[in-house]
């Protein structure tokens, strides 16, 4: 793997714990839930929520081929959805960081969603 440029651009990228509890649904069928998510900000980027592997429901997704590589986190795994879709399209919705790069270990174990396929709530 190459070395993560996070170092060349301090500040681009930042966790931070989210208050509450955290909900990701997709036709109506519970993905995960969880009080311990994290919020990433990179850049001028939507913030995107990280949820703990563990308080996710593994059963319904199913590991893919896809993979992408983010010279600041990583490669990262995809996940289909395989529930009742709602009409939504669950191909790839889900991705992982399984070993990001050191300054972004917090990601590490965490989930991210497609927000357009899947619905996230914060309460």
């Amino acid at each position: 793997m190459l070395p993560s440029k996070l170092a060349q651009y301090p500040g681009r990228i930042r966790l931070e714990p989210v208050a509450g509890e955290v909900t990701v649904t997709m036709g109506g069928v519970s993905l995960a839930r969880t009080s311990n998510a994290i919020r990433l900000h990179e850049g001028d980027y939507p913030p995107v929520l990280y949820v703990p592997r563990a308080d996710a429901d593994m059963s319904v997704l199913t590991a893919t081929d896809h993979s992408t590589y983010c010279p600041f986190k990583g490669a990262a795994s995809y996940f289909s959805v395989q529930a009742d879709s709602a009409g939504k399209d669950g191909t790839n919705a889900v991705w992982s960081y399984e070993d990001p790069f050191e300054e972004l270990a917090g990601i590490k174990d965490h989930l991210a969603f497609y927000t357009d396929r899947v619905d996230v709530r914060e309460d």
